[in-house]
């Protein structure tokens, strides 16, 4: 039997170019194609948070040194924020049911709340409550004749302004209005100031928006009163916490959110925390509650120090 030797040679020559090319081909389309997109989410949190209701036990045994002392937290940041949303949410992790003792609003291109209110929350039997309360307020707006004005929002951080004091956008409180306090004590003041703006509107914020909340923030600064920012609407902002948040400290795009408001209002990265308020819901959910009460548990221990018998006449003297 006769081989032909040329064309076996031909033949196998031509299937290893072949192979060759095809590998080649393959090298360039790799080589072309668009890097992989990063990923979304960390692969480990970068803030440490223990899932749980530990922070519950903290808060439930919270007191202050002295017992006629009452911690003020006052809410402030742009309207449809969710600083009502966050009472409500911070009741309802505290009674472990839904509460909406402060009236939030689905649609919010004016501020909703109007008036300075103070809740306080429940802590068992009727008439026993935590030793904080917090205090709602008209949001801010962008325009001069819109939302709650800066100066009353001075004379709130003071102790100036009573209960059930409606807000008039175009002027500030007057000394004569019935809801005018004259003569604030310690107890009337702000203790902790809290900005609330929403995770996914951070860098979209007007100018005159963050002007306006610049201003509290110094005007708190020179008083003395500890300062946080609260994020919400977490779970609109991100896909990856909307389908679990516990990603919440492993999602990029929220770090990078918080990192924005930090540099923009100069509110320091540690004291700003990422919460998802009750808003659907007609249960509690174990993981909510626990990005609520860490941020409570920060407000409780901001506003203890600031009350400290050692620093409170201090403080006391700056907001004269």
């Amino acid at each position: 039997m006769h081989i032909n030797v040329d064309n076996t040679k031909q033949a196998s020559n031509t299937t290893a170019y072949s192979c060759l090319a095809m590998a080649w081909t393959w090298i360039k389309q790799l080589g072309n194609s668009s890097p992989l997109p990063p990923s979304p989410t960390l692969t480990q949190q970068w803030r440490d948070i223990t899932w749980g209701h530990k922070d519950l036990q903290f808060v439930k045994d919270f007191h202050l040194l002295n017992d006629d002392d009452q911690l003020r937290v006052l809410l402030y940041g742009p309207t449809g924020s969710g600083k009502s949303s966050f009472i409500n949410s911070v009741d309802s992790a505290l009674q472990g049911r839904i509460t909406c003792r402060a009236l939030p609003d689905a649609i919010y291109q004016e501020s909703f709340t109007t008036e300075y209110r103070t809740f306080k929350m429940q802590n068992g039997g009727p008439g026993k409550c935590y030793p904080f309360v917090f205090t709602d307020i008209m949001g801010i707006e962008q325009g001069t004749n819109k939302g709650v004005g800066v100066e009353d929002i001075k004379q709130a951080l003071m102790g100036h302004i009573r209960d059930g004091y409606n807000f008039n956008p175009v002027c500030k409180i007057s000394e004569d209005d019935k809801n005018y306090n004259k003569t604030p004590t310690l107890s009337d003041r702000v203790h902790v100031l809290v900005c609330v703006i929403t995770a996914d509107t951070v860098n979209i914020l007007n100018a005159e928006s963050v002007r306006k909340m610049r201003e509290v923030r110094l005007a708190a600064r020179n008083m003395g009163i500890p300062q946080l920012a609260i994020l919400t609407k977490i779970d609109e902002a991100c896909p990856e916490v909307k389908r679990d948040i516990r990603n919440v400290y492993k999602s990029v795009y929220l770090k990078q959110q918080m990192e924005t408001l930090s540099v923009g209002l100069g509110i320091p990265l540690y004291c700003i925390f990422p919460v998802k308020n009750y808003h659907s819901e007609i249960a509690t959910n174990d993981d909510t509650d626990t990005l609520i009460l860490s941020a409570l548990r920060q407000m409780t221990n901001f506003g203890k120090d600031f009350l400290d018998p050692h620093t409170a006449e201090a403080n006391l003297a700056l907001a004269v």
